[in-house]
């Protein structure tokens, strides 16, 4: 009985130890407009970074760039000009979040199932902090934000379930990524500080509402065409 009870354990031990063997790398896939000078860019800083700072430091950059930036929101409902200071935080968030791969790969450094797993929680805690920021920070609506939230989670599952299953990590779409994303909520966010306002048919609406709702229907039709796209895929790899 001891014996078989020390066998289950250590059956349950090995289990739960991470398998690095039974890990294969999903392929990533960008496409987006400015992908090639953005590279170039990511490789140059590659190549300049101090040796003291490592692609754990830029990721912690991003997050934290994220949470300033959520601040930066919030803080816009009693100084408007915060929105402006959350353009700074939107650029650190891209170059931690965008080095801090690209840095690894350089250096040989790579690490895929701790760097995939650790970017995209940072991703999710980072999106929910500028989000929530935005949402009270009275240039958009709480039921816009909270819609904009769900969109990006249940686009980011697809992406995750995408990649373990079909072993193809799409990062852009439409000609589109994080990056460009980054670039239209900067231009936003300028637009919003000297415009909070929209006029159509007649009616006011907030200038953020406007962007966001875009935004959410811009992700359904993605959701909707890729969960097709990769149901079709694994349909005809595995016909019963």
């Amino acid at each position: 009985m001891i014996t078989t009870l020390s066998a289950c354990a250590e059956d349950e031990r090995l289990t739960d130890q991470v398998q690095p063997r039974r890990f294969i790398d999903a392929k990533r896939k960008q496409d987006s407009l400015i992908a090639p000078i953005e590279r170039r860019c990511l490789l140059y800083f590659a190549r300049h970074m101090p040796e003291r700072i490592g692609p754990d430091h830029l990721t912690v950059l991003g997050l934290v760039a994220q949470l300033l930036c959520g601040v930066c929101y919030a803080l816009a409902r009693i100084h408007p000009a915060s929105l402006l200071a959350a353009n700074l935080f939107i650029a650190l968030n891209w170059f931690g979040d965008s080095m801090d791969g690209t840095l690894a790969r350089f250096r040989n450094q790579l690490r895929p199932r701790y760097g995939f797993y650790v970017d995209h929680m940072t991703d999710t805690f980072g999106a929910l902090f500028v989000i929530v920021g935005l949402a009270v920070s009275g240039y958009a609506t709480e039921r816009i934000a909270l819609a904009l939230l769900i969109g990006f989670l249940v686009l980011s599952v697809n992406a995750y379930l995408a990649a373990y299953s079909v072993g193809v990590f799409q990062l852009s779409h439409f000609k589109l990524s994080p990056t460009e994303m980054r670039i239209l909520l900067t231009c936003g966010n300028v637009t919003a500080f000297f415009h909070p306002t929209v006029r159509f048919f007649g009616r006011r609406y907030l200038f953020f509402d406007v962007g966001a709702t875009v935004a959410v229907l811009a992700m359904a039709v993605i959701l909707i065409a890729s969960s097709i796209h990769n149901t079709v895929k694994l349909y005809r790899a595995e016909r019963v």
